[in-house]
């Protein structure tokens, strides 16, 4: 589904990825693990067409997107939600999952609304209140919700488990499980490594602007050299 192949970007003289390398196969969950400023929302950025590549491919779905706008990228169904939500916060819930659907999913909008509610029972009950009125879980839901309002092909998960309580972040992992086995590939960025192992079919560990290790999920979570080294556990 998604190949970057030799990705080098960065804001003015400041080079964040240094020649990165990952892919993203259909029907997985691949995790993208690392510390604060090793360049993962960089990457995503990129991805999404907000940041231009300097150098380096990226194919989506065996398309050549490296240089692509941001809606061209929504377009062809490559789906992020970013880190910190960034909902709009004076729009119901409903009008922001209908933005959602704006470039994506319009001629579906009604039907993946009945989607996201019954995803997020919560979120029906609250359609009308604005979005900035709700929990941070809720308005972590209401941003997963407005990505599925674009039918994605691939979803991009920046930080999802970020500011939310234990019992929240076990919820939102067993909701990235479930989309999944519905069929949904996941990229799912984030530093919550032990779960994200757990659920994930592979993973990337990402170390000052490009992969230090990569392979297996499960081999990664049960190695305790990889464990102390790149993981801090």
């Amino acid at each position: 589904m998604l190949e970057v192949s030799g990705l080098r970007a960065g804001y003015g003289a400041t080079e964040v990825l240094r020649g990165l390398d990952l892919c993203v196969q259909p029907g997985e969950i691949v995790a993208v693990l690392g510390a604060n400023g090793v360049g993962k929302t960089t990457l995503n950025k990129v991805l999404s067409g907000v940041v231009s590549a300097r150098t380096g491919t990226i194919r989506f779905d065996g398309q050549a997107i490296t240089n692509a706008s941001a809606s061209a990228i929504v377009e062809a169904g490559l789906i992020h939600v970013p880190e910190g939500r960034k909902i709009f916060p004076n729009l119901s819930v409903r009008e922001n999952l209908v933005l959602g659907s704006y470039r994506r999913g319009r001629a579906r909008r009604a039907q993946n609304i009945e989607r996201v509610f019954s995803t997020f029972p919560r979120l029906r009950e609250r359609a009308a209140q604005a979005a900035g009125t709700l929990s941070g879980g809720e308005q972590q839901m209401l941003a997963i919700g407005r990505g599925l309002m674009a039918e994605p092909r691939l979803l991009i998960l920046d930080e999802p488990s970020l500011g939310l309580s234990p019992l929240l972040v076990e919820e939102m992992f067993t909701l990235v499980r479930t989309l999944n086995q519905e069929g949904l590939p996941i990229m799912l960025v984030e530093q919550n490594v032990v779960q994200s192992l757990d659920l994930a079919t592979r993973a990337y560990i990402l170390e000052n602007g490009t992969v230090a290790l990569e392979g297996e999920a499960a081999t990664l979570a049960a190695d305790p050299a990889l464990r102390r080294t790149y993981l801090g556990l």
